[in-house]
């Protein structure tokens, strides 16, 4: 008899919580059949969910965070599996695949449109929350990170053991490193240090043959999975990678302006001069729609900014006289960042969820500086979005100097900017979100003159289907190209030659996954 822990029978499947593909009796005789084949792996520890237990939706929702993805109109898997050894993994994809059974694999649940944890086909859930080791090497200056641990426990890691190491990565604690990294990793330490995947050494892969690869075994994979995401490419264990240096002491700093206080022409001026300041200064501008004591909405632009050592620098590039900067070390930057107060005990960091909200997402990159007299439609446009925020990144210093094929991600060199805009609501409803993300898609086209063409490209990490999709039954090479091209340029039919080699039957798939290049092209 297998130790793997069963929660509940498999006879009283929930048909209301399945796709809607699969009839009771389909749905009975595939996960019996998953279920026998994982016993037969006699694997110890791995926990197997099912609909009708209590656990399910708990276990489920425990890494949503996106409520729009929460409720009865989002198909839920016919089983959830999380392991405790990679060699669960190894069973699932296999014994997934036997069956015909779709696999969607969630570390930390920040896939913007929810594709780590929901599909229209049936499938298995890959939940990777209890794979999350760290393996910290002062003395090396690299890390092991399992794919389910978050950002916010590699940074305690780091913290706990060191002051002067860092790791380029994001702002938000609560995100996984099994995804953030494999579609780049942009955080405030990539003008000095580039991307995470930059800083990748190593890693440890599940193909679709259940084998487990590393950098020695998987060749291009390597390069793939550095940018062009991991879902389309098996299950990534873990990642081995190179710690960077920040000296004892950081400052911090955040000038908020009104547009009746100069903002626009302080934003202006930050276009010309973020991308080519020292490599040690990060200035991130955030145009945002904010809500008066007097209840009146009004537009403000946040420029929050960096500096990797001690400063007083007034920044009179950007017309700032004084800037109250705030000296602390690297791993309170984490908390500045997060919005954390600083005095805050470190162990906030290790709080892996967060409260689900309904929001929205899109991306853009900036190549040309937007000319003066444009700002005011756009400041317009996002008035008329009500609550929500833009983020404009800066790119230059390392970015510029790392080549383009250096790995999938393909945005380096001659980018200005990479731009997010975010809408949120609290209403409930088909009404409330399509009225939000309709404004946020007029924004979206009214910063259309100034931003990059043919295609309009967009980060993957800030999945937005309204880039394009495919169909996960019946995938065709003509809509992958569409989104395809908007995420990886040039480097997208490179991907896809990439994947015919790890998997020609395109089992790893989803809504914007790369499918394997065809043989006709």
């Amino acid at each position: 008899m297998s130790n793997l822990l069963l929660i509940i029978p498999l006879l009283l499947l929930l048909s209301t919580s399945a796709p809607p593909s699969l009839g009771l009796a389909h749905q009975s005789t595939s996960i019996s059949a998953f279920r026998q084949c994982l016993q037969n792996h006699n694997h110890s520890d791995a926990v197997l969910y099912l609909p009708t237990n209590s656990s399910f939706l708990p276990v489920l929702n425990a890494y949503i965070h996106n409520k729009r993805f929460i409720g009865p109109a989002t198909a839920k898997p016919l089983a959830i599996v999380t392991p405790t050894h990679e060699s669960h993994v190894q069973a699932t994809v296999l014994c997934a695949k036997a069956n015909n059974l779709q696999i969607r694999t969630r570390s930390g649940g920040h896939d913007y449109e929810g594709l780590s944890y929901r599909s229209p086909s049936p499938f298995i859930l890959l939940d990777l929350n209890n794979l999350r080791r760290i393996e910290l090497d002062v003395e090396t200056e690299t890390a092991w990170v399992e794919a389910g641990a978050t950002l916010g426990e590699l940074y305690y890691a780091i913290a706990n053991k060191t002051n002067t190491l860092a790791f380029p990565a994001g702002v938000c604690p609560s995100i996984g490193v099994g995804g953030h990294f494999a579609g780049g990793g942009y955080g405030n330490l990539l003008r000095k240090y580039g991307l995470s995947v930059d800083n990748v050494l190593d890693a440890r892969v599940v193909d679709a043959r259940g084998e487990i690869l590393n950098r020695s075994t998987m060749g291009d994979l390597f390069w793939a999975i550095r940018g062009g995401g991991g879902a389309s490419f098996g299950v990534i264990l873990s990642w081995k990678v190179k710690l960077v240096r920040v000296p004892e002491v950081v400052t911090a700093f955040q000038v908020d302006r009104w547009l009746d206080q100069g903002a626009s022409d302080i934003f202006y001026r930050w276009q010309q001069v973020s991308t080519n300041l020292s490599k040690d200064i990060f200035i991130r501008a955030m145009p945002q729609v904010v809500t008066t004591p007097e209840n009146k909405t009004k537009v403000m632009i946040s420029f929050v900014g960096e500096y990797l050592g001690r400063t007083k620098d007034s920044f009179p590039e950007l017309g700032f006289r004084e800037v109250d900067g705030k000296e602390m070390s690297w791993v309170e930057t984490v908390l500045f960042w997060a919005m954390i107060p600083v005095n805050k005990p470190l162990e906030v960091l290790l709080n892996r969820k967060s409260e689900p909200s309904y929001f929205k997402s899109k991306s853009d990159y900036v190549t040309e500086i937007i000319p003066r007299e444009a700002l005011p439609g756009i400041w317009d446009a996002l008035l008329k979005v009500g609550p929500c925020f833009t983020q404009w990144n800066p790119y230059g210093g390392r970015m510029a100097e790392i080549d383009t094929d250096e790995a999938a991600y393909a945005h380096r060199a001659g980018y200005l900017f990479k731009v997010q805009y975010y809408v949120w609501w609290v209403e409930d409803g088909e009404e409330a979100e399509a009225r939000h993300v309709g404004a946020l898609d007029a924004l979206h086209e009214a910063v259309t003159p100034y931003v990059t063409k043919e295609p309009r490209e967009a980060y993957l990490n800030y999945r937005d289907l309204e880039n394009g999709v495919n169909s996960v039954e019946k995938p065709e090479w003509s809509k992958a190209k569409v989104y395809g091209e908007k995420y990886f340029k040039g480097h997208f039919e490179r991907l896809a030659k990439i994947k015919a080699e790890f998997d020609p039957e395109n089992f790893f798939r989803d809504q914007q996954s790369i499918p394997p290049f065809p043989h006709s092209h």
